[in-house]
C-alpha cells in the first residue's frame, strides 16, 4: 500500500459508536423452542408460494425457533406433509387452504464428544453463556483439531441444558475468535437464543445493540487519532490459508474502525471495533495500512526486524507472547430472550499485559534519559 493510499485510509472520519446502548423495549415475544407435531394452513395469499418460504414465515409469525435451514432439513428428510402426503421438495408450490404438518423430532446427541476442560465463565443462564477464551484454544472442531476445542468443553459443561440447535444437542457458535486471539465470546445454548444472537452478530451493531471492541498492539505510530479501513477481504490468491485485501467484487465487504489509544515508541496500543466480521479481519486490515500486529507471524512477518528497536525487556516479553497481540476486550448486546442489556469487559491477559508494561517502561526510561540530557545541557 503506497503512502498516499495509507494516508487516505487513515484519515477517513470515524463515527465512534457510544460506549453503551440503551435497551429497547421488546417488540416481539421471545422465540420458543419446539418439538413434536406442528400444523399450519396456507391462506389464499400463500397460493403458489414455496413450501420452505411459507414455513419460514409461518414459524417466524408464531415466534417458533425454527430457522429456514432447519425447516429445509426437516422437509428433505421426510418430516413434512402437505395435505397428508409426505413431500421432500422445499420448492413445492402450495395451494390456498393446503394444510402443512411438520414433525420436529427430539434433538440428536452431538457427534463431537464432550471433554472436561476448564472454562472462564463470565455469564451463564439457561439460554446462553459468555466466556473469556484464552489464547491457544480453538473454538470449533476442524481438521487437525478434532478434540480439545471450546465446543468439546461446552458440550461437557452444558450437558442436558443444551437444546437441539439445528436438531443436534450442541452449543450455537455465532462468532469465533482465532486460536491465538484471547477474549470474550458468546455462545447460544438453545435454538431460540442461537437465532437471536445470530441476527445480532450478522448486523454487527449497525442497527442493533451489539458492541465488540478489541485491544491490539500494532507496529508503528499513527499520524491521526482515529479512522477506519474499508477494504473487501477474500482468500489470498497464492497462500490459501491466508486472507487478503482484494479488489471490489472479488471478496466480501469488510470495515474495521480503529482508535490509537497510546503511543509506545515504535508501537501503538489500538482499539478496534468491527462493522463486519470476516476471518482475520483486524489482522489483515491493520497490516494493509502499514500497522501489522505485534507477534503476528502470518500478516506481520516482514516486521520482525522492528523488534530490534524495542528494549531488551520488551523484546523478551514479545518473544514470550508468541502470538498476535489481539484481545477481545469488550462485548455488549441485548439478551435475545429476556431483552436485558448485557455488557462485559475482559482484562488484558497476562502475556499481553506483560508486553504492554515492558513497552511503557521503555518509554518511561527514554523520557527520563531525555529529561536528564536536557537538564545537563
Amino acid at each position: 500500500m503506497n503512502a498516499k493510499a495509507k494516508s487516505r485510509a487513515a484519515r477517513r472520519p470515524l463515527p465512534i459508536p457510544p460506549p453503551a446502548v440503551a435497551p429497547k423495549p421488546a417488540a416481539q415475544a421471545p422465540l420458543v423452542a419446539v418439538e413434536g407435531q406442528l400444523e399450519f394452513e396456507a391462506a389464499p395469499e400463500h397460493s403458489g408460494e414455496r413450501l420452505d418460504r411459507f414455513l419460514g414465515a409461518a414459524a417466524a409469525d408464531r415466534r417458533l425457533a425454527l430457522s429456514r435451514m432447519r425447516l429445509k432439513v426437516l422437509i428433505e428428510t421426510g418430516l413434512v406433509a402437505v395435505d397428508g402426503v409426505e413431500t421432500r421438495d422445499p420448492a413445492k408450490k402450495l395451494a390456498s387452504g393446503s394444510r402443512v404438518a411438520v414433525f420436529a423430532p427430539p434433538a440428536e446427541e452431538a457427534e463431537v464428544l464432550g471433554e472436561d476442560m476448564p472454562l472462564a465463565i463470565v455469564f451463564e443462564d439457561e439460554h446462553l453463556i459468555v466466556l473469556d477464551k484464552p489464547a491457544g484454544l480453538v473454538v470449533h472442531p476442524a481438521p487437525g483439531h478434532a478434540a480439545g476445542t471450546l465446543v468439546n468443553a461446552l458440550i461437557r459443561h452444558c450437558g442436558e441444558s443444551l437444546s437441539g440447535i439445528g436438531g443436534v444437542k450442541r452449543p450455537g457458535i455465532v462468532h469465533r475468535l482465532d486460536k491465538d486471539t484471547s477474549g470474550l465470546i458468546a455462545v447460544a445454548k438453545t435454538d431460540a437464543a442461537h437465532q437471536g444472537l445470530a441476527a445480532l452478530f450478522a448486523d454487527h451493531g449497525r442497527a442493533g445493540s451489539l458492541v465488540r471492541e478489541y485491544r491490539a498492539l500494532a507496529w508503528g505510530a499513527f499520524d491521526v487519532k482515529a479512522g477506519f479501513v474499508d477494504a473487501p477481504l477474500g482468500r489470498h490468491p497464492h497462500q490459501r490459508e491466508k486472507m487478503a485485501v482484494v479488489s471490489p467484487g472479488a471478496g466480501r465487504e469488510a470495515v474495521t474502525h480503529w482508535r490509537a489509544l497510546e503511543a509506545l515508541g515504535p508501537v501503538s496500543l489500538v482499539a478496534c471495533r468491527l462493522e463486519t466480521g470476516r476471518t482475520h479481519q483486524i489482522r489483515v486490515h491493520l497490516a494493509h495500512i502499514g500497522h501489522p500486529l505485534l507477534g503476528d507471524s502470518v500478516y506481520g512477518a516482514g516486521f520482525k526486524t522492528k523488534a530490534a528497536r524495542l528494549s531488551q525487556d520488551a523484546r523478551a516479553a514479545l518473544e514470550a507472547l508468541g502470538r498476535q497481540a489481539l484481545h477481545a476486550a469488550i462485548l455488549g448486546f441485548e439478551h435475545p430472550i429476556t431483552g436485558e442489556l448485557l455488557s462485559f469487559e475482559s482484562d488484558l491477559p497476562r502475556d499481553f499485559a506483560r508486553t504492554l508494561k515492558a513497552l511503557r517502561d521503555a518509554g518511561d526510561a527514554r523520557l527520563e534519559a531525555l529529561t536528564n540530557c536536557h537538564a545537563s545541557a
